[in-house]
């Protein structure tokens, strides 16, 4: 069975590069410029989501895994973020991320991110 990701990026470039990658190593992927994949989240049943901290809307991804963290249905969904920041490590640790990936980012890199927090 296929593994799933729920990726939310800011830019489309990016978002369309990372879904393309990612299904070509056999992801199940759910791209949004928007939340609104975590709105759906128990339907979705994800394996991992990457988050980028600058997405479009009022909150940032940041704060959307530290809500998947500190809810009991979703603590156990890996998350990862991803961001230009120079301080993303901390970033990533104050929100409870199991991992991130630092923009720009190497392909390879991001997929072996992704497949590490799939399993």
């Amino acid at each position: 069975m296929k593994k799933k990701v729920v990726l939310i990026q800011d830019n489309e470039d990016i978002l369309d590069i990372m879904d393309q990658v990612l299904e070509e190593e056999g992801f199940e992927v759910t791209a949004s410029l928007t939340t609104e994949p975590i709105e759906k989240i128990d339907k979705i049943d994800p394996d991992v989501v990457v988050v980028d901290d600058h997405i479009k809307g009022k909150k940032k991804g940041s704060a959307v895994i530290k809500e998947l963290k500190s809810d009991p249905q979703t603590q156990d969904v890996s998350a990862v973020l991803t961001s230009t920041s120079f301080n993303l490590p901390e970033e990533a640790t104050a929100c409870k991320a199991d991992d991130y990936i630092e923009k720009p980012f190497d392909l390879d890199h991001m997929v072996e991110v992704v497949k590490k927090n799939a399993d």
